[in-house]
């Protein structure tokens, strides 16, 4: 599937109004290629169109002369002229869907105003789309993966050498760089000792990383607008029996929820897998979150892996398994691989080594 397709599915996927209002800016991208910080998408029965700024109207016609993408480019030099582009686009039409989960009650009172078709909330019509990702996203998101794992590999050996928290994610993150990333897909996790590793999603600080520890590290790249997402768990130093017992135990759920994964298998389903093995070991109130998460053009979108989840896993689906034990005056114990779910189970994406917390040897040179 090229980027120039995707309306058609998404298309397909209206039903309830003539034409759908896109104002979400990841839909906007996943279905123009355009980047810019300000547009709309006016999609039509059988044409469509981009709105944007004059900031980005030679940017506009670039991004989706590249993409192969068919649109009309709209610029209008101030935020009343955008709108009057919108309205004027729209006005052939009765009824306008509008993505109900991005558009403010202010902006909602501006599109009735300016609009005379009858607006009609939707919800998911892009990203139910957007959901199942093609090769190329695929392959995006896989370079990401191996920025990753490189980096871990380069930057681990040292957690034993006297530095702290926030100096190992800048070296993560100033590598994955050099290495070809944009960034890092989000605030990477570098959590040390028996108060910050408890705390699933701390951010790094200035606590040095001790001898006894356990260390957190949560750390993606991004890559052509795709994220990767991984976490891998160490303990400087020999582990004592129970971060040895923890580490094999989490392991062990996380391993077992990578191999069920399938497609036609729901979200709680795959959830389960992984908190039965904690809770049935006495710590299932030691894991306080989702298994895990569906990755994209954000780092976190749908599916969403959790006991209470309905989703239905499908070909084509990236997501994350990454369950975890956490408990202030312990630390945590987090693994967590990014897979794609395929027609005979899973692709892992991620490779860094899993099966000791123990340090690795620095890489010879």
């Amino acid at each position: 599937m090229t980027v120039a397709q995707r309306v058609q599915r998404v298309r397909a996927r209206l039903s309830g109004a003539d034409v759908l209002l896109v104002s979400d800016l990841t839909n906007v991208r996943w279905l123009t290629g355009f980047t810019g910080s300000n547009g709309w998408v006016v999609i039509g029965p059988d044409s469509m169109t981009l709105v944007t700024d004059g900031r980005y109207g030679q940017q506009a016609a670039a991004q989706l002369a590249a993409a192969g993408v068919e649109a009309d480019v709209l610029v209008g030099a101030t935020g009343a002229a955008t709108l009057e582009h919108i309205a004027a686009t729209c006005a052939p039409f009765a009824t306008v869907g509008f993505e109900a989960t991005s558009v403010t009650y202010a902006q909602h009172g501006q599109y009735r105003a300016a609009l005379t078709a009858t607006l009609v909330p939707t919800s998911g019509v892009v990203e139910a789309e957007r959901r199942i990702k093609d090769s190329d996203e695929i392959e995006s998101i896989a370079r990401a993966c191996r920025i990753a794992d490189a980096v871990l590999a380069e930057v681990v050996p040292s957690l034993g050498d006297g530095l702290t928290e926030a100096q190992v994610r800048n070296r993560l993150e100033l590598r994955m760089r050099e290495l070809g990333a944009s960034g890092p897909s989000y605030d990477t996790i570098v959590a040390t000792g028996p108060i910050n590793a408890a705390l699933p999603h701390h951010r790094p600080t200035d606590t040095l990383i001790e001898p006894g520890h356990t260390v957190i590290i949560d750390v993606g790249a991004l890559v052509d607008g795709y994220h990767s997402d991984m976490t891998r768990t160490f303990v400087v130093g020999a582990p004592t029996a129970l971060q040895t017992k923890l580490y094999e135990l989490v392991l062990t759920a996380q391993r077992a929820g990578v191999a069920a994964v399938a497609a036609g298998m729901s979200v709680k389903e795959l959830d389960g897998v992984c908190r039965g093995i904690i809770a049935d070991a006495g710590y299932g109130d030691w894991f306080t979150h989702g298994t895990g998460h569906g990755v994209g053009l954000l780092i976190h979108e749908d599916p969403f892996v959790n006991r209470a989840g309905d989703a239905i896993l499908q070909v084509g689906d990236v997501v994350t398994v990454e369950p975890g034990v956490y408990r202030e005056g312990f630390g945590g114990v987090r693994v967590e691989d990014l897979v794609v779910v395929t027609s005979d189970g899973c692709r892992v994406l991620t490779a860094s080594p899993k099966d000791s917390p123990c340090l690795p040897s620095p890489p010879t040179t």
